[in-house]
Parts: structure tokens; sequence; C-alpha cells
């Protein structure tokens, strides 16, 4: 590659910044003779913080001004967390590669050290996601939960300030960023299953981009980039975005991958779920058929009163 300098776009948060110099890092230890930059662009989804996720609408909103700047040429990389991308990406982009996976599963934030059986309605619980407040409901009908926005930190400092009482947050940002003395309880994955692609850094480049492409070969997680393809064909064959409740994990084998998927009514209280087993060269066709499972067994419906109830109420 004649390249001697990269641009990597990033959004500023803390977690972000952490993320695009994993990348930066792992770059530049696979090719010493080329510097890395980072360059912090600002998403809608940082600028607008006093309105719920759901209520905005998810379409490439942590992405859509990091992509204008890659299109343009004013960046050689975007650097995502993959649950942000959407699954279908603008025309010109590809999903060139991911790091390898950190933790999947979600975690509860206690300021008591309360953990999620002891927690009552008197209890009050912040998340961000459709998907994490139907499976508490899911779990206890009773709890109470409340909406939250801002980066890890400044949820963190909410909680403190009496927000709340206890959050579900993913676990593997506050990992990231050293806060993982927080967590009070990893959460099982049949309890609150993950979102798609969670723990998952993404590298988003031009389609095309032949130079750009063979660099990130290098630092690509195979297995990481086979289950998340598998998770994003789930959902993008449900259409269902990342702010209504479906979630998806894989458990991979050493030549199998087993990807277990939800959706869910808002209130925790019409679910439909199942799992799918198979090889891990066609792990794109198991999401889609495990997607199709869940449509044949009524996620279609869930989906639609979904969309009609957010519609109405936005």
């Amino acid at each position: 590659m004649n390249k001697e300098k990269i641009v990597i776009g990033t959004r500023g948060s803390k977690l972000a910044l952490y993320q695009a110099q994993r990348v930066k890092s792992e770059l530049e230890k696979h090719y010493p003779d080329i510097t890395a930059e980072l360059k912090i662009i600002k998403t809608k989804g940082d600028k607008i913080l006093d309105v719920a996720l759901s209520k905005i609408g998810d379409k490439g909103l942590f992405t859509k001004e990091i992509e204008v700047a890659l299109l343009n040429g004013d960046i050689d990389i975007a650097v995502h967390s993959l649950k942000d991308l959407p699954t279908h990406l603008p025309e010109g982009m590809a999903l060139g590669g991911v790091l390898k996976r950190g933790e999947v599963r979600d975690a509860l934030v206690s300021k008591s050290g309360k953990k999620l059986s002891e927690l009552n309605s008197k209890d009050v619980i912040a998340t961000s996601s459709l998907r994490r407040s139907s499976a508490l409901l899911r779990y206890n009908s009773s709890l109470n939960i409340i909406d939250i926005r801002g980066n890890v930190n400044r949820r963190l400092e909410k909680m403190e300030n009496g927000y709340c009482d206890a959050m579900i947050m993913a676990a593997t940002g506050l990992e990231r960023l050293g806060l993982d003395k927080y967590i009070t309880e990893y959460l099982d994955p049949n309890i609150i299953i993950p979102a798609v692609s969670q723990g998952a850094i993404a590298l988003e480049i031009r389609e095309n981009d032949n130079d750009i492409q063979e660099v990130i070969d290098e630092v690509n997680h195979t297995d990481t980039l086979n289950a998340v393809l598998a998770e994003r064909a789930f959902l993008r064959t449900l259409q269902g975005g990342c702010q209504v409740p479906v979630g998806c994990y894989s458990e991979m084998n050493t030549d199998s991958i087993t990807l277990t998927g939800i959706v869910s009514s808002l209130d925790g209280k019409n679910v439909v779920k199942s799992s799918i087993n198979g090889d891990i060269h066609n792990t794109e066709k198991l999401g889609v058929q495990l997607a199709r499972d869940l449509i044949k067994n009524g996620a279609e419906t869930i989906l639609t009163d979904i969309r009609d109830h957010l519609n109405s109420n936005a």
C-alpha cells in the first residue's frame, strides 16, 4: 500500500475514542510505516440528548455524519460500535472488518448493590433501550423503568445524583473504560438477550477501496466477523432496527455456530424466541433462516404493533 497516513473517523465520546484508538494501535502494530490519525466527528445522536432514542429514529443516528466524511474522502476508515451501524449500509459503503469481540452481555449497575432478582417496584431502573426494558418487564412486570440518555460516564453521574437506582448497560462499554467496578451483575442472555453485534467494533470503508481493505484484512477477526454477519442478517431480515425489542447472540464452536434470536412486545408479554445451529461458513444464511422462523411464529405481528405504537407517539 502506498499510503503513509490513514485517517480514522470517530465520535468524540470516551468510549468511541477508546475504540478508535484500539483500531489505530492495531493498524500501526501491523503496519509500522503507516501513521494512523483520529478525526472526531459529531453525529446527530451526540447532539440530541433530551429525547428518547425510540422517538428520534435509529437510521444512521450515530453514523451518518461520519459516513459522509468517509464518502467525501475526509477520512479513510469509520470506526463504530457495530450495534449502531444500520444493517443496510448507504450506497458506496462497506463493512471492511471487525476487531475481536468483547463481552456481549448486558450488565446491571446498581447504586445499592442490589442484584436484578432483588429489585422491585420501589427501585427506578434506567435504560435507553426498548429491548432491555421489554426484557426487564418480561422478567418482572412490576419493575419501574425510565429512559436515560448520555454517554457512559454521564449516565453513571446521573445515577449517583439520584436520577435512578440502577441501570442496564452494555458490559463491554464499562470494561473498555475501566469502569467495570460499577458492574453489580452480568446478566444472563436468557434474561436479556444482547443487541445484535453488541461488543463488536466495526471498521467501515468505502466500497471497492482495495488499498484500505487490504490493510484492514490484517486486523480483522474472522470468527467475530462470521458471528456478527449472522446476527446482522437476522436483524436485516426482520427489518427490526436497533430501537425495537429485538435481540440476537451467537455462540461459536470450532466449525459451527448457534444463533438465538428474540422479538418481544414492548411490555414483554408477547415473545417469540428460537435458536438455530449450523456451519460456520454459512452464517448469514443461518441468520436469515432464524428470522424467517420467528416471522412464521408471530414476530411480524409483534413488530407491526410496535411500529404503529412508536409512530403514533412520535
